[in-house]
Order: structure tokens, then C-alpha cells, then sequence
């Protein structure tokens, strides 16, 4: 393996500060079959940490596109129950979860996008019972990418096969803070602090809503859910074990009000969902639901993604990223959410994360949802961050605060 001591300090930052493991804890890896040699370091990196077992989910990108092509819809509805057992296991036995992204874009294209939205709606229902214990972040739980050859074709396709996997090798280094010469956890815990920072001041304000313009033509209002909570960098679980649940992450994030959002947002990014690259598409909001949408690109994927259920009208997330952070500086399209996301500004539909409202983890859904948290079995992020993105805070007094200009925080 090339870059071999990188490759070991991403595989330490993984283990030692993404998911964190704790002595006797167990690591569970969801991993792509071609990335036996990286998951074989974080292991040990494991094992070392003191886990008590490590289990890894193998996946593979071509298999799955075989499943759907030849299974009936049937057949991939019917989860089996030993899968949820395994997964009740799992929870209970506390473990965290490594989630590692090396997937081909568009791997999906051609796919019947009725047969994706049954499978995962299948699956998401039969976990239903399970989500509360990364999504309250009880247990630690991490994603990161790695570079692959069909996804650094994809991102730069005039390049030979080598040199594009050589510049996506490099820009996941970058944006994971990951270099020869410094300790990638020292780097993380400063870049932590400043996010933690930005959090806790948008914290303070408690805007009623945020009003989002581009030159995109966006022009957005997001209300919040009162005694809201911005969220930036690692979080906590209830047993006080700190984690960074994504590598890389620029963002800081709320909960917008589900039944208050109003106006018209286009994206700014393309969006990879159900293994089909979506392009130049956009929403429009009337009392929080989307009403109207259209796509250039991947319209039918865009459908699926609206019917998945009820929640999947609503937003779940509102987070903020400034134009001149790494990513965005990097001017790359990665067609990989994990870094497509902390480029740009973004809004996901979907589910709601707790944490973002005063108690809200201790919440019941139908106490979330009265809260105005957005329930649902998904939760999907499309970017809408621009250069010229302003974003005001509009306060219960009427109060104006200018949030970015241009693209960036306002000092």
C-alpha cells in the first residue's frame, strides 16, 4: 500500500477519536471487500485500544448492483430476522460503528429506483427500534472515505486511472487533517474547539429563523425550533465518551422547524442518492413541506427520494459551512455527501437529530415531533451553499443579524 504511515494515521484517527473505542468495547466496520488492507489497521488499531471483538459487514459495489438487477421486489423487502437480531446484539452490547465510503458513483444507474426505495424502506423499518442508539448518540458511531479507482475516475475524468486516484488519495488526506508531519488527534481537537465555538455563539442568539439568498436563485426562510441547539464538531454519549462522527466535518448544525420553512432553495451541488447522481435540482417549501421540485438530471431518483415517507417532505437539519473552508477552497466535487456536505451550506430531508433541541434526546418521537423535530426513516443531505450566499438570523423582536456575507461568517 502506498502512503502506507498515512494510511496508518487515518486508520488511528478513526479508531482513537472518530468512534473512539473504550476498553471492552466491540468495533463494528462496514467496509468495501477492496479495502481489506485499511480495515485490517483500524482493527488492530482496535484491538490495541482494548476492544473486546471486532466485526466487519463486507459489502461490495457490484454485488449489490446484481442483487437488484436479478431479485424481485419481494424478495429484497424480506429482511430476515437474524439480521435484526444481530443488529440488537450489536446495541446491546454497546458497540461502535465505523462506516467506511469508498463507493463508485452512479454505481446504481439504470436500477429500477422503485426496487432501491422498497429495499431501504424494507430495512430502515425492521431496524426502526435500533436507530435511537446512533441517532441519540448513545454509542459512538463514525464515517470516512477512502479513495477508490471507479470514484476518482468519476471526479476527475481526464486523468489517467493512477493519477486520479493519487489526487482523490490526496484531497481525503487534506480534508481528513491527516499529514506527515503533525498528529492528526491534536489537529482534530483544535479544529473541534473552533467549531464548538461557532455552535455556542449561534447558540446565543436563538434565532427564530434563518432567511437564505443566493445568486442561485435561493430565497429561503428556515424557522428553528424554540430552545434550539447548534451542534459543530464531535459529540458526547450519555457515558461522557467523546467522538467525531464524521471525517472530515466543517459544519455546524440545527433543527429546523418541520411545519415552518417557506420559499424556494436550489442546490449547488449534485447529489448522489440511491447510487444515482442527481443534478441541478431544487425544492420549493410552502409550511414546511416541499411542494415542488425538479431536476435536470436524475429526476426519478428525486421522486423516490420525496415518496420515501411522510417525513421525507420535511427538513430535518439546517447546517451552516462557510465558501472559503478546506473543501469548498479544494474545488473539488467529490459526488460523496460525507464531503460534498462540509463544502457548502446545506439542508437535509428527513429525520432530525435530538441533540439539536433542549432535551431533546430524551424525547419520544411524537414529544419531537410537537416540538417540531421531523421524524422519518431517512435523513438525506443536499448542498445549496454558494459564494455569494448571505444568510440573515431574524430574531422573535423582529431583530436582524447578519450571519454571512458572501459565503462566509460576518466577524
Amino acid at each position: 500500500m502506498k502512503n502506507e504511515v498515512l494510511y496508518q494515521k487515518l486508520a488511528h484517527l478513526a479508531v482513537r477519536r472518530g468512534v473512539n473505542v473504550q476498553h471492552g468495547q466491540p468495533l463494528i466496520i462496514r467496509a468495501n471487500v477492496r479495502d481489506y488492507a485499511f480495515v485490517e489497521m483500524c482493527a488492530k488499531e482496535a484491538y490495541e485500544a482494548g476492544a473486546s471483538y471486532v466485526d466487519v459487514d463486507w459489502k461490495d459495489t457490484q454485488l449489490n448492483r446484481l442483487k437488484f438487477q436479478n431479485q424481485s421486489e419481494e424478495v429484497l423487502k424480506d429482511i430476515p430476522d437474524y439480521m435484526h437480531a444481530r443488529e440488537e446484539k450489536r446495541v446491546h452490547d454497546k458497540a461502535c460503528f465505523l462506516n467506511i465510503l469508498s463507493d463508485e458513483p452512479g454505481y446504481m444507474k439504470g436500477i429500477d429506483p422503485l426496487k432501491i426505495r422498497a429495499c431501504s424502506s424494507a430495512w430502515s423499518k425492521k431496524m426502526q427500534d435500533l436507530h435511537a442508539y446512533t441517532t441519540n448518540n448513545e454509542g459512538q458511531w463514525c464515517v470516512i472515505g477512502l479513495p477508490s479507482a471507479a470514484w476518482a475516475k468519476a471526479v476527475f475524468p481526464d486523468l489517467s486511472e493512477e493519477q486520479a486516484y493519487e489526487k482523490l488519495e490526496a484531497a481525503i488526506f487534506m480534508t481528513s487533517r491527516v499529514n506527515e508531519k503533525e498528529d492528526p488527534l491534536a489537529e482534530w481537537e483544535n479544529h473541534d474547539a473552533e467549531l464548538i465555538a461557532h455552535a455556542k455563539k449561534l447558540t446565543s442568539y436563538q434565532f427564530e429563523k434563518l432567511h437564505f439568498t443566493s445568486e442561485l436563485g435561493t430565497d429561503l426562510f428556515v424557522n428553528l425550533v424554540k430552545n434550539h441547539i447548534w451542534v459543530g464538531g464531535g459529540d458526547t454519549t450519555p457515558a461522557g465518551v467523546y467522538f467525531d462522527p464524521n471525517i472530515p466535518t466543517e459544519e455546524v448544525f440545527c433543527m429546523p422547524d418541520r411545519n415552518n420553512v417557506n420559499g424556494i432553495v436550489h442546490a449547488s451541488k449534485p447529489l448522489s442518492y440511491g447510487g444515482t447522481v442527481i443534478e441541478n435540482f431544487w425544492f420549493r417549501f410552502e409550511k414546511g413541506r416541499v411542494e415542488e421540485w425538479g431536476a435536470e438530471k436524475g429526476k426519478e431518483a428525486l421522486d423516490q427520494l420525496i415518496a420515501f415517507d411522510e417525513g421525507s417532505r420535511h427538513l430535518g437539519e439546517v447546517a451552516l459551512v462557510p465558501y472559503d473552508f478546506p473543501i469548498s477552497k479544494s474545488g473539488i466535487l467529490f459526488f460523496n455527501t460525507l464531503f460534498d456536505e462540509n463544502a457548502a451550506c446545506h439542508l437535509a430531508l428527513g429525520r432530525c437529530y435530538p441533540e439539536n433541541v433542549g432535551n431533546g434526546i430524551h424525547m419520544s418521537e411524537e414529544e419531537l415531533k410537537k416540538a417540531g423535530g421531523n421524524t422519518s426513516l431517512q435523513h438525506v443531505d443536499f448542498m445549496f451553499g454558494t459564494r455569494e450566499m448571505e444568510v440573515d438570523g431574524i430574531q422573535a423582536d423582529g431583530t436582524v443579524v447578519p450571519v454571512f456575507r458572501h459565503g462566509n461568517y460576518v466577524d
